[in-house]
C-alpha cells in the first residue's frame, strides 16, 4: 500500500508527503526494539513495535511522518514518559480545564510548575511525529487506551486533545494510506469519522444521538465528490433535519453547486444569523470555482440583516471578487458602534475604489474619535487627500511622521492639496 500511495501521489500533493516521500528507513532489529524499551523503562504496544521490526523505524505517514524512536524519545519528556495516562476519548471540557488549570490560570506560573503540569497531561504517550505548528501526534503507552493515537495542540481551553478513532497505531496507518489510494482529501486526516459513503449513511440513521449522527456527516467532507445516491441523502437531510441542515448544505454544494443552489438562497433569506453566515461561508469556499454573480445583489440586500463581525467578513470576500464593495453600502458598518464592526468594514472597502468621493462617509468615520478606526484607515486605506479629513490626519501625524513610508504618504497627501510639506507641523490648520 505504501507502493499504491506513492503511485497515486507522485507529485506529493498530500499534506507532508514532500518530507517523507513515501519512504520508510531501516527497520530496527528486535534486539534494538529491546534494548530501547529496557533503557527506558517502557514497553511499547504491539502494532506499534511492528511496524518499527517489519515496516521502518520511522518515514512515511500522516502529515510529516512517523519519527524514528530515538527522535520520538527526544520530543517527549522522560517523566511525561514514565507518568501514568490521564487523557481519554470524550474528555468534557470541564476535566479538560480543571487539568490545565495551572497552565492558564498564571500567566507567571514558576517552570517547575509549567513543566510539571505539562508532563502530566501527555504522562503515558511517546510523541511520534508533527502535524507542523504546534500540533503532534502522540501514542497512548498504558492505561485503558494503551495504542491509541492523539491528537494534541497547545493546552487551550475548553478544546481537550482528540483521540482518532482506530484502536491501534497499523489500523490508523492503514487508513491513511486506504485514503490517499482512494484520493479522498485528507488535509486533516485522522480527525474525521472513517469509512465511505455507505458506511457513514449507516452510521448516521442508526446513530443513537445528534453528536453521532454530525460526525457522520463531518465525515463525508473527506469525499471530493459523492454518488447521486448519497446526493439524495444529503437532500433529504437539507429539508428534514434543521439540527443537520448545513452541514448537509455544504456537502451538496461541495459535490453539485447547482443542487445545492437553492438551499443558500433560503438560508440567505432566514433571519438566523447563523444560517447567513453559513450561506456566506459556503459561497466564499466555493469562490473558486463557481459564478457567484446572481448572489451579489441578494447579499447587499441582506445587509441590513448582518449583524455580527464575522458575517461582515465573509460578505466582504465575496463583494470584493466581484467589485461590489462601495462605501456607501458598507457606511453603516464604518460608522458603527462596535470598533470590531468598523475594523472589518474598513479592511473588507480597502479595495474599493473613489474613496475620495466618499470622504463625508470617511469623516463621520473618523468623528467618533476612536483612535484604532483611524489607524485602520491609515493601514489599509492610505491617506486619502481631502480638506476636511486633514485635521484627523494632524492629530496623528506626531506618531507618524518617524516611519518613512507613512510620511511619504502624508505629504504626498498635502502636494495633491497643493500644501505646503511642513502643513501638519503647524499649530492650527
Amino acid at each position: 500500500k505504501l507502493s499504491q500511495a506513492m503511485r497515486k501521489d507522485t507529485d506529493f500533493s498530500v499534506f507532508g508527503a514532500s518530507s517523507h516521500q513515501y519512504r520508510v528507513k531501516e527497520k530496527l532489529t528486535a534486539k534494538e526494539l529491546a534494548d530501547w524499551q529496557t533503557h527506558n523503562q517502557v514497553t511499547l504496544p504491539e502494532p506499534y513495535a511492528q511496524f518499527l521490526t517489519k515496516i521502518g523505524n520511522g518515514g512515511a505517514g500522516p502529515y510529516y511522518g512517523i519519527y524514528s524512536i530515538e527522535k520520538a524519545a527526544s520530543y517527549t519528556e522522560r517523566q511525561a514518559l514514565l507518568a501514568k495516562s490521564v487523557l481519554h476519548p470524550g474528555m468534557s471540557k470541564e476535566e479538560w480545564n480543571h487539568l490545565i488549570e495551572p497552565l492558564t490560570k498564571d500567566e507567571d506560573i514558576p517552570d517547575e510548575e509549567y513543566d510539571d503540569t505539562c508532563n502530566k497531561v501527555l504522562g503515558g504517550m511517546l510523541c511520534i511525529g508533527t502535524q507542523g505548528c504546534e500540533y503532534d501526534m502522540y501514542l497512548v503507552l498504558e492505561g485503558k487506551y494503551r495504542g491509541r493515537i492523539v491528537y494534541t495542540s497547545d493546552f487551550h481551553p475548553d478544546h481537550p486533545f482528540f483521540f482518532v478513532y482506530e484502536d491501534s497505531f497499523l489500523d490508523w496507518y492503514e487508513r491513511w494510506l486506504d485514503e490517499i489510494i482512494l484520493d479522498y482529501n485528507i488535509g486533516w486526516f485522522g480527525s474525521r469519522m472513517p469509512g465511505d459513503e455507505n458506511a457513514l449513511i449507516q452510521i448516521y440513521q442508526s446513530a443513537p444521538n445528534e453528536e453521532i449522527q454530525a460526525k457522520a456527516l463531518n465525515g463525508m467532507f473527506k469525499f471530493k465528490k459523492v454518488s447521486q445516491q448519497t446526493l439524495g441523502f444529503l437532500k433529504n437531510i437539507a429539508e428534514q433535519s434543521p439540527k443537520n441542515r448545513t452541514t448537509a448544505i455544504w456537502l451538496i454544494c461541495k459535490t453539485s453547486f447547482d443542487t445545492g443552489r437553492k438551499y443558500l438562497l433560503e438560508l440567505l433569506q432566514s433571519d438566523e444569523q447563523e444560517d447567513l453566515l453559513q450561506a456566506l461561508q459556503i459561497l466564499h469556499a466555493s469562490s473558486k470555482t463557481v459564478n457567484l454573480t446572481d448572489f451579489i445583489p441578494v447579499i447587499l440586500q441582506r445587509f441590513d440583516r448582518i449583524h455580527g463581525p464575522e458575517t461582515l467578513r465573509y460578505a466582504g470576500y465575496i463583494l470584493e471578487d466581484y467589485g461590489a464593495i462601495t462605501l456607501q453600502n458598507f457606511a453603516p458598518f464604518l460608522c458603527h458602534a462596535d470598533p470590531k464592526m468598523q475594523t472589518t468594514a474598513i479592511y473588507a472597502a480597502r479595495s474599493c475604489e473613489n474613496k475620495l468621493g466618499s470622504w463625508q462617509i470617511i469623516e463621520k468615520m473618523l468623528m467618533g474619535g476612536d483612535p484604532q478606526v483611524l489607524k485602520n484607515s491609515i493601514l489599509y486605506w492610505g491617506i486619502i487627500p481631502h480638506e476636511k479629513l486633514l485635521p484627523y490626519y494632524k492629530a496623528v501625524w506626531p506618531k507618524y511622521k518617524s516611519d518613512p513610508k507613512l510620511r511619504e504618504k502624508f505629504i504626498g497627501c498635502l502636494r495633491e492639496l497643493h500644501l505646503p510639506g511642513d502643513y501638519f507641523e503647524k499649530d492650527e490648520l
